[in-house]
């Protein structure tokens, strides 16, 4: 009885020390394959912010500064001064804003064509 008992015992130890894992049921898991993760997607503002230094690029806008932690590009062309000014909101979008100073008389439709270089940028 006690050669029994014994043996009962140490099956008992020896299952309890077995751990097995499953993978939860629909799961595939080809191992030794490891799968990376999908690229994260490029923030609204990130977005926002390359399509106005894009913008005006395009339009032969020398950026003169870019401080794009406080969401502002400024630049000039042909004595023009132009200036983008981008603010993150609530819901997740961006706000952008050009403006045109100085001698606007020289190119009046460059701020139209930053605004379609934008757009065109974006996708839209």
């Amino acid at each position: 009885m006690n050669k029994a008992l014994c043996v009962i015992a140490a099956l008992w130890f020896m299952s309890a020390s077995c751990t097995y894992y499953e993978t939860a049921p629909g799961q595939y898991v080809a191992a030794p394959y490891v799968v990376a993760p999908p690229p994260v997607p490029a923030s609204s503002f990130d977005r926002s912010w390359s399509a106005a230094v894009g913008a005006f690029q395009d339009q032969g806008v020398r950026i003169s500064t870019g401080d794009r932690s406080a969401g502002v590009l400024r630049g000039t062309r042909d004595g023009i001064d132009v200036s983008a000014n981008l603010r993150p909101l609530t819901d997740g979008s961006v706000r952008v804003e050009f403006n045109t100073a100085g001698a606007t008389s020289r190119d009046p439709e460059l701020i139209d064509r930053i605004s379609r270089s934008y757009d065109r940028r974006m996708g839209r």
